[in-house]
């Protein structure tokens, strides 16, 4: 019982942190289609390929600093875990306002390549305009939430994005609800609430000075071959999430239609909320078992496992079964039952709801893997699953199947990577056999 505790006690706030997230754009997507229609979930989600890519750069930048900086702490080099941190914010903000200048340089070329035709295009140039204002409190919220754990106030990372959320949502009711700004109203409140984060981050530091504070650098840019390998499975994490979205997208253009959007949005919502469950999930278990084989416990490490394969397998069922007997409820958060949409995105939702099944064991076999240090393992179903095997399987079901086809393609690419994830672990349990040493950066 005590390691049962030992696992709930970080896996449930794990998974509450990632809710949060989850639900706050689940309720951005709610006033978004009753404020200002479900055309307008379709514009939004056209989008948001453009989003990840911010969030890449953040991501990328804050992982590998966080760690390098993180390390010279460690080792009591306060000065230059300093200069990483304020060298880093420097370079993040530059990349930011390049990335800002560059898409309002090109708003109209950026907004069709997205995917943006008729009546979407002023939509979606409306949405990514403003987000593209803001992009530089999205990429420095995320670092200094990021740093904030570093410097030992993991709690303010929480309040962080908890203020982020309940923002979020205020504006969004008072812009698109009562102002009736639209689409644009829906993009300012997202922006406005990156400030927000920005905001009490920063008063953190600025009140907090020891060890990390705000100042001058020294340039090293020689660390970047450092930071960018080590942030790059998280980069390429949410990168693989843009180009997915961007896929879905054109696929559902191409074989559906455009009206066909707001169906799939509503869909990566759900599906949102059912991932972040299973990564909350493998978030508690890796802590536990890389302390675990630090220790020389490694049966212990593979009791957590299974804690956590028990856990996400049953949250798979859970939401399976609340997408088959209560798709019609949850699509009408999003949509009015006499909507021409409602039907068809309800028989979608539970076609789609089937890859739930199989998603969380290929997650948090991922997570334990990279917790073992066994990082090729962990890249190569994290990859398949998020990228590679699900745009194989949408390309080809969607021309083999129709719209069916783009519905059911995470549930074959889920259960190909299933294959993957077994056979990893089953040459893992091989190699660990008394009298073999296991490969530490192997399979």
């Amino acid at each position: 019982m005590k390691l049962v505790s030992k696992f709930f006690k970080f896996t449930v706030p794990s998974i509450i942190s990632m809710w949060i997230f989850s639900l706050y754009t689940i309720v951005d997507g709610i006033f978004v289609a009753h404020g200002v229609g479900s055309h307008a979930l379709g514009a939004v989600n056209l989008s948001m390929p453009f989003v990840s890519l911010i969030f890449t750069i953040g991501i990328l930048l804050a992982t590998g600093t966080s760690t390098v900086l993180s390390l010279a702490l460690g080792k009591g080099e306060v000065d230059k875990a300093r200069n990483y941190f304020n060298q880093n914010l420097v370079v993040v903000i530059v990349l930011s306002l390049a990335l800002t200048a560059g898409v309002l340089l090109n708003l109209d070329g950026v907004a069709r390549f997205l995917g943006a035709t008729g009546d979407l295009l002023p939509l979606v140039k409306e949405y990514v305009a403003i987000i593209a204002c803001f992009s530089v409190f999205f990429t420095v919220s995320y670092n200094l939430e990021v740093q904030v754990k570093a410097d030992g106030a993991p709690h303010i990372s929480t309040i962080g994005v908890l203020s982020c959320a309940i923002m979020n949502i205020l504006l969004d009711y008072i812009f698109v609800m009562h102002f009736h700004w639209g689409v644009w109203g829906a993009a300012l409140a997202t922006g406005l609430a990156q400030v927000t984060s920005t905001v009490i981050f920063a008063a953190y530091f600025i009140r907090h000075p020891e060890p990390l504070r705000f100042g001058r650098f020294r340039p090293d840019f020689g660390v970047y071959r450092r930071i960018i390998p080590l942030g790059t499975a998280d980069g390429l994490g949410e990168f693989s999430n843009g180009v997915v979205i961007f896929l879905f997208n054109n696929t559902i253009l191409q074989v559906v239609g455009e009206h066909a959007l707001a169906s799939y949005t509503i869909i990566s919502y759900i599906n949102t909320l059912v991932l972040m469950t299973m990564i909350g999930t493998a978030h508690g278990v890796q802590p536990l078992s890389s302390f675990h084989l630090g220790a020389g416990q490694r049966p212990v490490c593979h009791k957590f496992l299974s804690y956590g394969v028990w856990l996400a397998a049953g949250a798979g069922v859970l939401f399976f079964l609340l997408c088959q007997l209560l798709a019609q409820p949850i699509v009408g958060l999003f949509l009015g039952a006499d909507d021409p949409l409602f039907g068809y995105t309800t028989h979608a939702l539970r076609l789609y709801a089937w890859s739930f099944l199989l998603m969380g064991f290929n997650v948090v076999v991922s997570g334990f893997f990279t917790a073992m240090e066994h990082p090729f393992s962990a890249l190569t179903i994290s990859f398949g699953r998020g990228l590679v095997l699900l745009a194989g399987c949408l390309m080809a079901l969607s021309r083999w199947f129709g719209d069916t086809g783009i519905w059911l393609s995470p549930l074959v690419s889920e259960g190909l990577c299933l294959l993957v994830t077994l056979s990893f672990l089953l040459l893992y349990f091989h190699k660990i056999r008394p009298g073999i040493q296991p490969a530490k950066n192997g399979a």
